[in-house]
């Protein structure tokens, strides 16, 4: 048997104030009675609101399945005046919430009441309040018409601090980190909102992410954090094998690196990295990395470097690097730091290069990143860099002095078109100012990490700067594919050399049970060479986590 529908119409003692309640809106058509003596309820809550507070409802009517409710609007009261003490609101939260205050009262639009109210009310929850509430007493009308009101306390408590916070899912999660890089320690006043806020920030830690909220726990005289955390692996094995045309003897020339990265597994958020790289041109690379946050508990942390290169028998250089950092917040860090260098030229007096000599040098240096990750993308769990680095020192060379300045700089982002379709824009720079050079201080670039389509570290310049660009056409989350343009400019004031170069071509990634999989296949001239397609290099390179 079908129930039958109700009707409920609303009006007013006359067609002004029932075409007000028209305009109000509530539900006409109902199922049962139940259903519109609750509608009646929410449309008196709705009259209040709105001001009309003295508003009277008449015993209601029923005609066949209609029922009919006469209201009796009355006045309409458009402002409320909030009496209230400093010691219970602060003037500063005031601010933000009204427009008209003096000493003592505020005022506000009466619709508004509820949602100053709530939004107080709040702001004592973040303030370490969370049991109090307040509300309005002594309403009165005034003789100007509108509504006056006390703001009182429903109940007074202490203020709450986080007495413990315990870690679950990964307990031996750094407290260094929990200290100064979500920055929750004891004895901070509670403020759940912004705990939850700063949560998040482990969405920037490559080692840790978030199971779920934190949650507390309240007794009469303790509160306790419990924050969720799961451990990530995060070490890294990355490697790729290059491979093209020698242009003189039309022989096919492999080259390649193996980057080996260790994340976090001493628990303390340390980092350990070791690269190696052979390249075609019989140039070998050594470089190890120590990245140490938080010294012993402080909000200052250490970068160590050692870096060594040696040109075939011609030179070798030998790069010793050290920093202190502060990391402002999950998204950026300051350095400043020393760095040495010391190059010896290998070639025998009877080959000898008057370009390659023995010198040593000492520069000052300051540096600034920025990282935003997105770790929820697998493909591309990095969205924006910004990591640009100025030194300033002296070369020193038979005991000769030369003042030398180098700037580098390595940015991109990625831009989201859509679920499908991103557009990744890179942008690295380096310039080396000072008055006389040497071949063997020459910054070296090409290859995978640089401009693709050249040799590995076969170009050398004072200044270049290069950009790249993709077109990304996603599958999945485990396969894409994209296009490689990339441009370049570059100087060499040893041999007075300008040059603009350009590549072009394609390449993918993929998702192996091994790790990430990419291929690139580009082709590099420079502006006066016509294509040949056995300047093409072809990059190989798999990264695995574990």
């Amino acid at each position: 048997m079908l129930c039958q529908e109700l009707q409920l119409k609303i009006t007013g003692k006359d067609s002004l104030e029932t075409k007000t309640i028209d305009s109000i809106r509530y539900e006409k058509y109902h199922r049962d009675f139940e259903s519109i003596s609750n509608e009646l309820t929410i449309f008196r809550k709705k009259l209040n609101t709105l001001g009309y507070i003295e508003s009277k409802m008449s015993p209601i009517k029923k005609e066949d399945s209609i029922f009919n409710a006469r209201f009796s609007l009355n006045t309409k009261y458009n402002y409320l005046n909030i009496f209230f003490t400093d010691s219970l609101v602060s003037r500063k939260i005031l601010e933000k919430l009204s427009n008209n205050i003096s000493e003592g009262q505020f005022s506000i639009p009466i619709e508004d009441t509820e949602r100053v109210l709530t939004a107080i009310n709040l702001k004592l929850s973040e303030n370490g309040d969370p049991f109090s509430t307040l509300k309005l007493s002594d309403i009165t009308i005034n003789n100007k018409g509108e509504i006056d009101a006390t703001l009182i306390r429903s109940e007074k408590t202490q203020v709450r601090r986080i007495d413990k916070v315990i870690i679950k899912g990964y307990e031996k999660f750094p407290k260094s980190f929990l200290k100064h890089y979500l920055k929750i320690k004891e004895q901070q006043v509670f403020n759940l909102t912004q705990i939850k806020k700063q949560i998040t920030d482990l969405n920037e830690l490559n080692f840790a992410r978030q199971l779920k909220d934190p949650e507390v726990l309240f007794t009469k005289d303790s509160t306790t954090l419990y924050v969720f955390i799961e451990k990530v692996k995060s070490n890294n094995f990355d490697g790729f094998i290059g491979f093209g045309t020698n242009e003189e003897t039309n022989n096919i020339e492999f080259s390649g690196y193996l980057n080996l990265e260790l994340n976090n597994n001493l628990n303390y958020g340390e980092s350990f990295r070791l690269v190696y790289k052979s390249d075609e041109n019989d140039q070998k690379n050594f470089l190890v990395n120590l990245n140490l946050p938080y010294l012993f508990n402080s909000p200052i942390g250490t970068e160590l470097e050692l870096s060594l290169l040696k040109k075939d028998s011609s030179f070798s250089t030998v790069n010793q690097n050290a920093k202190l950092f502060y990391q402002i917040n999950p998204k950026n860090k300051v350095f400043v730091g020393i760095r040495s260098i010391k190059s010896n030229n290998l070639l025998d007096s009877l080959y000898s290069n008057p370009t390659i000599q023995d010198y040593t040098s000492t520069f000052y240096n300051v540096r600034y990143l920025y990282r935003k990750r997105q770790k929820e993308n697998i493909l591309f769990n990095t969205k924006t860099l910004l990591d640009v680095q100025f030194e300033t020192g002296n070369r020193t060379f038979e005991k000769q002095d030369t003042k030398q300045q180098q700037l580098a700089l390595d940015a991109y982002h990625i831009f989201n078109l859509n679920q499908k379709n991103n557009i990744y824009l890179r942008g690295t720079g380096f310039g080396l100012f000072s008055d006389t050079y040497f071949e063997n201080e020459l910054a070296r670039f090409g290859g995978i990490n640089s401009i693709r389509g050249f040799e590995e570290n076969s170009l050398s310049a004072t200044q270049f700067g290069v950009i790249n660009t993709e077109y990304r056409y996603v599958f999945n989350n485990s396969i894409y594919i994209h296009t490689i343009i990339d441009f370049a400019y570059l100087e060499n004031k040893l041999i007075a050399q300008k040059e603009k170069l350009y590549s072009f071509g394609f390449g993918f990634g993929l998702i192996t049970k091994a790790g990430l999989l990419k291929f690139n296949f580009a082709n590099g001239k420079n502006e006066n060479q016509t294509f040949k397609f056995s300047n093409s290099q072809v990059h190989l390179s798999l990264t695995a986590f574990f």
